[in-house]
């Protein structure tokens, strides 16, 4: 099995099936509550990200090939270790390729700018790789509990972060 083909597993266990509930912006095709078109999100492909989609009716095949495109190959994900990729995947997914890559950079201990380029790449080369799952994790869930909508969905976000360790220490 490829890096992408159990990345995309694992993701597709978090994200799982259709759901347009109203409070999650992701739903909304503006990304505003209450504005726009509200579609909803399937494995975890947004209406936010992916307005002209047809979120309801999105195959898992489908999914593959969109996240495979835009996701995998455009975050070049190939460069990584399998544990290191599979983390980037999964918090670009959540959080937004930008987020991920200020995630990584924060792990790092380089400039924060959300571009990675050469001296993110030497820094991960350089450090040890359960040292910069350790703190990427950390990162996320930092970053989870300043959200708004943490409160109402801080436990789910939470879960996931706990299974991404478990998963982190497997690859690692």
């Amino acid at each position: 099995m490829s890096n992408f083909d159990l990345a995309f597993d694992r993701v597709i266990g978090h994200e799982g099936g259709f759901q347009d509930d109203k409070r999650d912006r992701g739903n909304w095709t503006s990304g505003v509550i209450g504005k726009g078109e509200l579609k909803g999100t399937k494995f975890g492909l947004a209406a936010m990200t992916y307005p002209t989609l047809d979120i309801k009716n999105l195959t898992v095949e489908q999914a593959k090939a969109i996240y495979k495109r835009d996701w995998w190959d455009k975050l070049g994900m190939d460069r990584f270790s399998k544990a290191i990729a599979y983390q980037m995947f999964d918090a670009a997914i959540n959080h937004g390729s930008s987020r991920a890559n200020k995630f990584l950079q924060a792990a790092v201990g380089v400039k924060v700018d959300g571009i990675v380029g050469p001296k993110t790449i030497a820094a991960v080369k350089s450090a040890d790789q359960n040292d910069i799952l350790l703190k990427f994790l950390a990162e996320r869930l930092t970053f989870f509990t300043g959200i708004k909508a943490f409160d109402t969905y801080g436990r789910g976000w939470s879960r996931r972060i706990a299974e991404n360790l478990k998963l982190a220490a497997e690859d690692n």
